[in-house]
């Protein structure tokens, strides 16, 4: 299925310059979403890992049905005071700015290979950091996988130490 056909491009959002890549018309088309899944869920799967980990908010939308499907448990990072339980934090920084995701203390077993889910990959300031807490509570990144790589925004080569996967690209300037 062709799925780059369900990404909306809107220019000027949120500020002059920007090309936002809208994700909802792929998440209103049950196939789509369902094909975006399965591919997504089958790069996992050929790293083996033991949990998926998705970053708020869009992460989850994605590395939840794909947990589900490859019956791993899923492991949320949220944004700062979100979690109830002892938890650790990374500051990361934003293009304007500064933003922090935190994640439980016992949220994965020493060990644990974990896979990273997000919906865009653009500076990859974000999933640097996700990948970060990772390894703060002692599991390891076997990769990372997007619906949507923004190429030229250099994330790919951020996470430089880690396997990226992104089912859909975009060239950024």
């Amino acid at each position: 299925m062709e799925l780059q056909g369900y990404i909306r491009t809107i220019p000027d959002f949120p500020r002059p310059g920007i090309l936002f890549r809208d994700i909802t018309p792929l998440l209103g088309n049950a196939a789509a979403f369902r094909a975006a899944i399965d591919a997504m869920a089958a790069a996992a799967e050929a790293v083996q890992p033991g949990a998926i980990v998705g970053i708020e908010s869009r992460g989850f939308l994605f590395g939840a049905p794909i947990a589900d499907r490859l019956g791993l448990p899923f492991v949320p990072i949220r944004k700062e005071g979100k979690l109830p339980a002892a938890r650790l934090t990374v500051e990361y920084a934003l293009e304007y700015g500064e933003s922090r995701l935190d994640i439980h203390q016992d949220a994965l077993e020493a060990g644990t290979a974990a896979y990273i889910v997000d919906d865009v990959l653009a500076t990859g300031g974000t999933a640097l950091a996700a990948a970060k807490l990772v390894e703060l509570v002692g599991g390891h990144v076997a990769g990372a996988g997007f619906l949507i790589e923004l190429r030229g925004l250099g994330g790919r080569e951020r996470l430089g130490a880690y396997r990226v996967d992104a089912l859909l690209s975009f060239e950024e300037a």
